[in-house]
């Protein structure tokens, strides 16, 4: 026999014995006093059906033959002085020592010897870490489901940790950053020679404005111009949020406008994103250039600002200058297009319109040049903070890639769990905590807090104690301007948006916290995720930002998502990111070719054919004759209409029946918005 473990459990004391790591046989001892000391009372081996009663001599014959004798340090100190006195009085005191050991394990009959290393600390005392992690999956169950990755995080940090109450916390919404925090993206970047600003050959207006904010650029802008940006090379960057990269488009753009080589359009996916840059740069540039602003058909911003195709600087949404294309506008000379968010392009409903979009406005360029000997067409910039295979994308927009993969200052990514009500208590937490704290360059800490609904972000914004507003693109354009200005000069601690405007507004936060994983109905994906969580910290502001995932275990928001809450927070954390990819349904198929027909008549098929996304031309061609949108290559008044609206198929067959059956025109609406509900 290797050891006899010996511990008071009550009255008496529990005996395991062990034989090469394996459990010979468990029992209790009764000791009774005598005039030569203690000595063994009653001595029951323990059996399936209860307790057998042994002569307390066979004790004694146990330890004698036993290798060595353990003692449970959590025993008392009066029973660990009887049990040396017992020993002793057979002259094996020797044998036996003081040990720290699990009082879990020796409650139910097993010897763990722990120390600080191996042990988690329980209620006040020092436990094994199976026995924690026992006790933990019984809080676990008793919370709720959790999915096995949230599980397996849970231990892998009550390991780490060593404090189970401490973990246990964190289902009840503990805060302490220790505990919630899931890693640290750190700060870092390549080894990036700066490139002055004076060597810049750019036009004069344009060089002296950078001379006058900077002495060097930051290192993606120096790898743009190193790789050709001021010699009119396509390029593809991508690079972190806040590192600089839309100066990239700028300075190309501004250059080309002002040495008399065509206009600038620098486009967006987001009317309010649109908005807010017309505004910079009628504040940055408004004295070198003049600029307009571009946003849809009926969208048009409603302070009197009318869209000027003549502007040195044309600000749009990409639906805005597909529409002026549609409608056969002619913006005039375009030197340069910055394509802002490309990674649109993989968002289903929006990214078809971009591919198509980008198509149709480089035929229009060509087409220009051709007729044109003064004219040398346009310079492309595609702008991303978030593209999984940049390499490939940028060989199918045929542009030079500039990726540059640092960020300028460090993020922690934190993990804490809570219910839907919980979740606004600890938001409020978080926004207070932030706001309370002032960075190294003088800014007090600031926090966009992002859900899934409009109505949430009210309810959210609600419930703070620290100034904060909604924002949401439900919101008319003087509202979002007046939320954006009080945002910027730190009137506001937090603004509570959508994920849908995730892409969009600059707001220099320090915090972003997740109320929902959720985008609507579905769920985020990494590159949505990275796109958001890319928000926090900026470098001339903050000295890092910090990110919360609040994340609701066992929850869905819709009965079509097949994963729950926690089992998509780790999926994000640890996931790769998506691949820009097009894919195209036979209604986006048929509305893009539709747009080529009406922008490009017979080159529609070689315009189809250059889309980075897999169009089926011919299968869609087909269906544009049997619905009677063209006839041949050429539109019909039906076609045009479907095609200046920006409906597909089903939405201009709902209409159309709609109004041969002379409904009124609100429940037409309705119906074309319910479509696909039933799916």
């Amino acid at each position: 026999m290797d050891t006899l473990f010996l511990h008071e459990v009550g009255d008496d004391y529990a005996v395991v014995a062990r034989r090469d790591g394996e459990r010979l046989f468990r029992a209790r001892l009764t000791t009774k006093e005598t005039d030569a000391g203690p000595r063994p009372g009653k001595f029951r081996l323990k059996t399936a059906n209860g307790e057998d009663p042994r002569s307390p001599d066979q004790f004694v014959e146990i330890a004698r033959r036993a290798d060595r004798i353990r003692v449970s340090e959590q025993t008392p100190r009066d029973g660990r002085r009887e049990i040396r006195d017992l020993l002793d009085g057979y002259q094996l005191a020797e044998k036996a020592k003081v040990v720290r050991t699990c009082r879990y394990c020796a409650g139910n009959g097993r010897y763990s010897p722990i120390t600080d290393e191996t042990s988690v600390e329980a209620d006040g005392e020092r436990i094994c870490q199976d026995c924690a992690i026992r006790e933990l999956e019984r809080e676990l169950a008793f919370k709720g489901d959790l999915t096995g990755a949230a599980e397996d995080r849970l231990e892998e940090l009550l390991l780490d940790v060593g404090d189970l109450d401490r973990i246990v916390g964190l289902l009840e919404g503990q805060l302490d950053p220790d505990l919630t925090k899931f890693d640290e993206v750190s700060a870092n970047t390549d080894d990036i020679d700066p490139y002055p600003v004076s060597d810049l050959d750019l036009h004069p207006g344009v060089q002296g404005l950078l001379e006058d904010r900077f002495e060097s650029l930051l290192p993606v802008q120096s790898l743009s111009v190193e790789n050709g940006l001021t010699e009119g090379e396509d390029q593809l960057v991508v690079s972190a949020t806040a590192t600089g990269k839309t100066l990239i488009g700028e300075m190309a753009g501004l250059h080309r406008a002002l040495s008399g080589n065509g206009k600038m359009l620098f486009l967006v996916p987001l009317v309010a994103l649109a908005n807010q840059k017309h505004e910079d740069f009628e504040d940055e540039y408004g004295d070198l250039v003049d600029v307009s602003i571009r946003v849809g058909s009926s969208r048009i911003r409603d302070d009197g600002q009318a869209f000027d195709p003549n502007a040195d600087v044309i600000v749009g949404t990409y639906e805005g200058i597909d529409h002026a294309l549609r409608t056969g506008r002619d913006l005039g000379d375009v030197g340069t297009v910055v394509i802002d968010e490309v990674h649109t392009l993989q968002e289903d409903g929006r990214g078809h319109r971009l591919d198509g979009l980008i198509t149709r406005l480089k035929h229009y360029c060509e087409q220009r040049e051709q007729s044109r000997d003064d004219y040398a067409g346009a310079q492309w910039i595609y702008l991303s903070a978030t593209v999984g295979n940049p390499g490939g994308l940028a060989k199918q927009l045929r542009a030079n890639l500039v990726e540059f993969e640092e960020r300028p200052v460090p993020i922690e990514r934190h993990v804490t769990f809570a219910d839907g009500q919980e979740k606004p208590d600890i938001t409020n937490k978080l926004v207070r905590r932030e706001y309370d704290k002032e960075s190294s360059k003088g800014y007090r800490g600031q926090t966009i807090v992002f859900t899934n609904s409009r109505r949430r972000c009210h309810e959210i914004a609600r419930k703070l104690d620290y100034p904060a507003a909604a924002y949401h693109a439900g919101l008319d354009y003087g509202k979002r301007k007046q939320v954006e200005r009080q945002f910027g000069n730190q009137d506001l601690a937090a603004v509570v948006t959508t994920a849908a405007l995730a892409a969009g507004v600059d707001f220099p936060a320090s915090q972003v916290v997740f109320d929902t994983l959720a985008m609507g109905i579905e769920w985020l994906t990494v590159q949505e995720f990275e796109q958001m969580l890319g928000r926090a910290g900026r470098p001339d502001y903050h000295d890092r930002g910090t990110v919360y995932m609040l994340v609701e275990p066992d929850a869905v928001y819709h009965n079509s998502m097949e994963m729950s809450e926690d089992e998509v927070a780790f999926k994000l954390l640890k996931g790769e990111m998506e691949d820009v990819v097009m894919r195209y349904d036979q209604n986006a198929a048929i509305e893009e070719v539709l747009a080529n027909v009406v922008v490009g008549g017979s080159a529609a098929k070689r315009l189809s054919e250059r889309m980075v996304g897999d169009v089926p031309t011919k299968h869609a061609v087909g269906k544009l004759l049997e619905y009677g949108f063209i006839d041949g290559l050429e539109p019909t008044d039906l076609g045009r209409a479907v095609t200046t609206h920006f409906l597909n198929p089903d939405e201009a067959f709902e209409m159309l029946d709609g109004v041969r059956k002379e409904m009124d025109p609100y429940r037409i609406a309705a119906e074309i918005e319910l479509l696909g509900e039933e799916e």
